[in-house]
């Protein structure tokens, strides 16, 4: 079944409204928004499909990803093949310390607001808390070092149990969500992502499936 489009700031359906090409499609809550396409499970022929619908933007995954982690949820924000606005993933797994895990991952055009809906905060860009202060996190893609800022979510409705750290890559906004927020701690274990948008057939090893988090 093919994924229902709809709002990036909430779990609406979405209609389009053709001659808006700056925002095509209409939110009852929200009004004019992008279109977010979100499968109900996360499975490999999904994912493919994500990835194909997606050509040329980036999806991060932690990579290699632990014994027991599995992709539990991915979405994109996008009009049409080739205007891909976002990508999320999420693995999900167990750790010693932490107990059961979600990582999500979005990268993102600046303005998007989908890693905004995910960390819980009250503005689209996380620039507004990264200022001149040292980073909270770094990690790796590929050869890159990226500096990764902790972001406020306290003035924020819902779960606080989470930690958030944002920063740039590749010219795009990356944000990263963990669930609980003492699994920020995985982040000094020299995290690595990697962009799977081009893997192939390593896909078929990659474990589909489990829990699908709730953002």
């Amino acid at each position: 079944m093919s994924p229902e489009a709809v709002c990036v700031r909430c779990s609406a359906p979405v209609l389009e409204t053709p001659g808006a090409p700056d925002a095509p499609w209409s939110c009852p809550a929200h009004g004019a928004t992008r279109a977010l396409w979100r499968p109900e499970e996360a499975t490999y022929e999904a994912f493919a499909g994500h990835l194909s619908a997606t050509d040329g933007f980036p999806t991060y995954v932690p990579w290699p990803m632990g014994p027991g982690w599995s992709v539990t949820d991915f979405a994109a924000v996008g009009d049409a093949p080739g205007r891909t606005r976002a990508t999320l993933t999420c693995t999900s797994g167990t750790s010693e310390l932490d107990g059961p895990v979600d990582a999500i991952v979005i990268a993102e055009e600046p303005g998007t607001g989908l890693g905004a809906r995910c960390a819980g905060t009250r503005y689209d860009d996380p620039g507004i808390d990264i200022l001149r202060r040292p980073p909270a996190a770094r990690i790796r893609i590929g050869s890159q070092s990226v500096n990764l800022w902790d972001i406020s979510t306290s003035s924020s409705d819902g779960e606080f149990d989470r930690s958030v750290v944002a920063g740039e890559a590749g010219g795009r906004w990356l944000w990263i969500v963990l669930r609980p927020a003492s699994a920020l701690l995985l982040l000094r274990d020299d995290w690595i992502l990697r962009d799977v948008s081009h893997v192939g057939p390593q896909l078929v090893e990659m474990p589909f499936g489990g829990h699908r988090p709730v953002w």
